[in-house]
């Protein structure tokens, strides 16, 4: 696990209880529909595999898997993605906390360059933009 590098946090409070958030994240007829992801396979517990092929604006679609490696229900998720090139997997934090009838909701994660970080907070900021409307939809 990478502790020292580049890194980014985005925090949003979102219109949603913390459990409808949460399902969001782990359910995978949900999350595809917010991510816009296909073929999406979520095994949430410690040490279960996740993928799904995302499709990006232009669409191309890219494949994405990796490992949960800590679930608190409702509360966070730690997701590792396997990286080509990379031995150890970069790791998302996700940390729920309820507020009322919201959700506050931070993105975390660390990498070795400032490229990988920008394309990934990028990318972070795309899915909360998604999760925002799919909730709001709701």
């Amino acid at each position: 696990m990478t502790t020292t590098g580049f890194d980014y946090a985005l925090t949003r409070t979102l219109q949603a209880p913390v459990q409808q958030v949460w399902a969001a994240w782990t359910h995978a007829d949900e999350y595809g529909q917010w991510a816009n992801a296909e073929d999406v396979v979520l095994d949430v517990r410690p040490g279960g595999a996740w993928s799904s092929v995302m499709v990006i604006p232009g669409g191309t679609r890219v494949p994405l898997s990796g490992r949960y490696v800590e679930v608190v229900e409702n509360k966070r998720l730690v997701i590792g993605m396997s990286v080509p090139g990379r031995e150890e997997m970069a790791l998302m934090n996700v940390d729920l906390a309820a507020d009322g009838d919201h959700t506050r909701i931070a993105l975390s994660q660390t990498f070795d360059s400032a490229e990988e970080r920008d394309q990934s907070k990028f990318g972070s900021n795309m899915l909360l933009d998604g999760l925002t409307a799919f909730l709001a939809a709701a």
